[in-house]
């Protein structure tokens, strides 16, 4: 009787210092991760057809396309596991590769621009609305997930249930940062700097 009124106790102690909360944001943290890689992954499985399709007719663009599979063999060499958001380093890592293929993608779909008979082509028509589509979910999940991850980590460093997490091992998970990723998907600059004077002769500054 007295073990059953202790776990009873330790029970109602427990849900009023945050680990039940802390249990439902880990698990809603867990499926809105697996949903982000789901779109990521369905992402990544349209890039050989897409590539082989431009190349086709432009290929000479080998620069873009080569850029576009390099990108995503970057993004394939990341095991993304579920425990990687419990690594702040592989995570930002994961998000950098993803930054970068996004990009590599954006430059394809500018080239495909000067090519009338590509952009009128019907896979290719096809495939650019799949992956339109696929960003559009990459995006939903993405901020899901942010939410998860924000309620959670809140729940982390608030008191009391900030003892709870130390008592069982739960600590800050990271995030995605929209403002790295668009540092790291902004196409490249170029300065035009215009070109200094040239300095006078030696004849021309002793007249």
């Amino acid at each position: 009787m007295h073990k059953l009124f202790g776990a009873l106790c330790l029970t109602l102690l427990l849900s009023g210092c945050g680990y039940n909360t802390l249990q439902s944001t880990d698990e809603q943290i867990k499926a809105s991760w697996a949903e982000v890689l789901n779109q990521y992954q369905r992402r990544t499985d349209l890039i050989p057809n897409l590539v082989n399709t431009v190349k086709g007719y432009a290929a000479q663009e080998q620069a873009v396309l080569l850029g576009v599979t390099e990108a995503r063999a970057r993004v394939g060499s990341i095991q993304a596991t579920p425990e990687l958001i419990n690594d702040a380093q592989a995570f930002a890592k994961f998000q950098a590769a993803q930054g970068q293929l996004t990009s590599a993608l954006s430059r394809l779909l500018v080239v495909s621009e000067n090519y009338p008979q590509l952009k009128s082509d019907q896979n290719f028509r096809d495939l650019q609305a799949q992956l339109e589509g696929t960003e559009n979910r990459i995006t939903v999940a993405r901020n899901r997930y942010i939410k998860a991850v924000q309620e959670y980590n809140v729940t982390v460093r608030s008191f009391p249930s900030n003892l709870t997490a130390m008592l069982f091992g739960y600590s800050v998970k990271p995030s995605f940062t929209v403002e790295n990723e668009k540092e790291i998907s902004r196409p490249p600059t170029v300065d035009f700097v215009a070109p200094k004077p040239a300095a006078p002769n030696a004849a021309a500054a002793a007249k």
